[in-house]
């Protein structure tokens, strides 16, 4: 069989509800409305008589009441108690816990609860929670016939005593015709009782009495101050403290005294008030030697007040002080009792330890000096600091130079370089402009930094100025010398407006490298106004911006390297290959007409004049 569901026997006809006959039964066999059962067919052959005469009439079957109901809130309740073993105290071996033990009839549970005593610190209240509690390991469990007065019941292995319990509980099971046990006495806990009797209070000798000593000296205190040398530990030190003396109890303090960022957590007190031993009894080899209290019976002397002095050294507790002084009681005290006078402080104070002189060591040519310095006054080196003023007013201003190498290798005599002077923070950087089929790829020579006159010192650096750059001086850089040939008109204006500032050898220089320049610019654009120039060089730069742009300091580094003289000016045939190098549309009107401006006599162009329609 493997349906086992009932038949549904509820049903509707024309709107109306009806009740039928099953017609399958259980696993689906099939049900016959009028076939009779077993037992009635039975009845049919053996009870022939009640169907003549009817059947007996029988007494109504009492009322059944289910057992959650009969026995709802009834408990059985016993005293009980346990034995639990205590291993890690000296002064008990044992407890005893007593507890309460609770049935439940309804449904044959149990639950134990200890009454819980303040500040026992035992983990009380309910020990077991109410459940069916497993008799054996059959499956068994506990019931009302188990329990009885003077049982050991054994629950998850505690063994409990049951000794009382109350009179419900007694009623219930001699009703139930149970032999009920004599009650016994509840066992109390030794250790508890132990805790309840009086203790004996210690009798105080009768001399010296030291009641009299707390009148007579209350309130009175003797203080030294001492040095605690702590220095055969690792990172030890001298450490300033102060030794308090209580003339009421004969104990002994010891503060130590902080200063204001001296590295050490500011605790207060280095050891607590209490009497402090001098001399340790003869202790006897069965003895413990670690021990929590010590006692007069193991002290043979104790400290007084005449074991300190000054200028004396005192242990306390594997601590060594020197005391050097003491207060103005103190000495009061000292003196009246003792009769001692000479109150001369000892000298403690620490010699000052010698400077020793920092020593810089030699540049090693990494950076700058002032930037390298920073290495050696600091753990955390900082930059140095710069002329924010000094940057602002000369930002963007550049002095260039025309330099040429001075070297005996024959491939660099004809190598120019363009040096910058950075006048913002005095840093120079040398660039060398390319050259097509020289061999050399040209580019950034020296990048931008501050460079050091020939014979300076690290400690005393002397760093080039403007002042030092003049036409046909020679300049050392790391070790390289180069030979200024020229310069642009920026560093001659530069110098003529801040005049005041440089050298007049400086500025008569420049002007001198100049003036046959000026004078063949004159003669050149003589005949030309300076308006017509102006406006002619205007319409150049529209018709420029129409072309394709290209690389426009290039255009004016090539006019500058072919230019070996410095003077401004071209073959004609040369500046014009150089236009066409670059694209440049030398054919159109404007540029012819501009051409024609810039040109000489003698065939040549002044390029600085042509070089305006195309700025940098």
């Amino acid at each position: 069989k493997t349906s086992f569901h009932r038949s549904q026997t509820l049903d509707f006809k024309n709107g109306y509800a009806f009740s039928r006959l099953p017609r399958e039964g259980v696993g689906g066999e099939t049900l016959f409305a009028n076939q009779l059962s077993q037992d009635e067919l039975d009845d049919l052959c053996t009870k022939g008589t009640t169907l003549t005469y009817g059947q007996v009439k029988r007494p109504a079957p009492s009322r059944f009441t289910p057992a959650f109901v009969a026995y709802d809130k009834k408990v059985l309740k016993f005293d009980a108690y346990f034995m639990e073993e205590v291993a890690i105290s000296p002064e008990e071996h044992y407890r005893i816990r007593q507890v309460g033990i609770y049935y439940y009839l309804e449904d044959d549970s149990m639950c134990i609860i200890e009454p819980k005593v303040k500040n026992s610190g035992l983990l009380q209240g309910k020990l077991m929670r109410r459940h069916r509690v497993p008799k054996n390991e059959h499956g068994d469990y506990y019931h009302w016939k188990d329990l009885n007065l003077g049982i050991d019941l054994t629950i998850y292995g505690r063994t409990y005593r049951l000794v009382n319990c109350d009179s419900f509980t007694k009623v219930f099971l001699e009703s139930q015709g149970i032999e009920m046990n004599p009650p016994e006495e509840l066992v109390s806990d030794p250790y508890t009782e132990q805790r309840r009797t009086p203790v004996q209070k210690p009798i105080v000798p009768a001399s010296p009495d030291p009641f009299r000593q707390f009148l007579a000296y209350d309130t009175k205190v003797l203080r030294f101050y001492a040095i605690w040398d702590d220095t055969n530990c690792a990172f030890g030190d001298h450490h300033p403290c102060i030794i308090h003396y209580f003339l009421a109890d004969d104990t002994v303090e010891v503060r130590e005294v902080h200063k204001r960022n001296d590295g050490r957590d500011p605790f207060p007190v280095l050891m607590r008030r209490q009497r402090l031993p001098k001399i340790f009894a003869d202790k006897n080899k069965n003895f413990p030697s670690c021990v929590l209290e010590i006692t007069d019976h193991e002290v043979q002397e104790w400290y007084s007040p005449k074991d300190f002095a000054i200028g004396k050294t005192v242990t306390l507790l594997g601590r060594t002080f020197l005391i050097y002084d003491c207060d103005k009681f103190t000495q009061d005290f000292y003196r009246e009792k003792y009769g001692i006078t000479d109150f001369q402080p000892v000298d403690v104070n620490k010699k000052p330890l010698e400077k020793v002189q920092q020593v810089i060591p030699p540049y090693n040519g990494f950076g700058i000096p002032e930037d390298s310095l920073q290495n050696c006054l600091s753990l955390f080196p900082k930059p140095p600091r710069k002329d924010i003023v000094k940057m602002l007013e000369n930002n963007l201003k550049v002095l260039r130079y025309q330099v040429a190498l001075e070297s005996p290798v024959p491939e660099d005599k004809n190598r120019r370089f363009i040096l910058s002077y950075f006048l913002s923070d005095d840093t120079i950087s040398i660039y060398e402009p390319p050259v097509r089929n020289s061999g050399i790829p040209g580019g950034k020579y020296l990048k931008r930094t501050k460079v050091t006159k020939p014979g300076s010192t690290p400690e005393n650096p002397i760093y080039y100025e403007p002042s030092d750059f003049t036409i046909g001086s020679t300049i050392e850089v790391f070790g390289h010398r180069f030979v200024i040939t020229d310069t642009d008109e920026y560093v001659l204006n530069y110098l003529e407006r801040n005049a005041e500032s440089f050298p007049a050898a400086t500025v008569q220089s420049i002007r001198d490298h100049f003036l046959p320049r000026k004078m063949v610019v004159e003669t050149a654009s003589s005949g030309i106004p300076k308006k017509d120039l102006d406006d002619l060089i205007v319409e150049v730069q529209e018709e420029v911006k129409l072309q394709e742009p290209f690389n426009t300091r290039a255009f004016h580094e090539a006019f500058h390297h072919f230019d070996k003289e410095g003077s401004g000016f071209l073959d004609r045939t040369r500046f014009l290959n150089i236009c066409d190098r670059f694209n440049v549309p030398t054919s159109t009107i404007l540029l012819k007409k501009l051409i024609d401006y810039c040109s000489c006599d003698d065939d040549k162009v002044n390029y600085r004049e042509f070089l305006q329609a195309f700025p940098s």
